[in-house]
Order: structure tokens, then sequence, then C-alpha cells
């Protein structure tokens, strides 16, 4: 299973940064957030984390949203 890296855009968070291991990025937003996210979004106030992986040398990102 892939690394991801979950930056927290909740609120000034002590670690906004975590590094977790899972099957996709809404996967790993879960498992450091203990909150559920969706792609795609157009609110900013619903914005709760970006999500960063590497496949081979390039590095991908999603953002991910609060499912309502």
């Amino acid at each position: 299973m892939p690394q991801f890296r979950v930056i927290d855009l909740r609120s000034d968070a002590v670690e906004p940064e975590r590094i977790v291991v899972a099957r996709s990025p809404e996967e790993a937003a879960l498992q450091a957030l203990g909150e559920k996210g969706v792609r795609g979004g157009q609110n900013r106030n619903r914005l709760i984390c970006r999500v960063y992986w590497s496949e081979d040398v390039q590095t991908n990102m999603v953002r991910l949203y609060r499912a309502l």
C-alpha cells in the first residue's frame, strides 16, 4: 500500500502533517484526521486537508472536503 502525507487544514493544529499507509487518499484522511473527506468542492470553508503521495518520481496531490 502507498504512503500518504496528510496536511490538516481545518485549524492551527500542533501537528498539521501526518504520514499514513492507506489504499487511497480518502482512507488516509480518515485514518489521520478521523473525518471522511471527499474530492471536489467549491466552498473553501469545507476544505479539510491536502493529501500527497508519490508514484515513481511524480508527486500527486488532492484536496479533500468535508463530506455533507
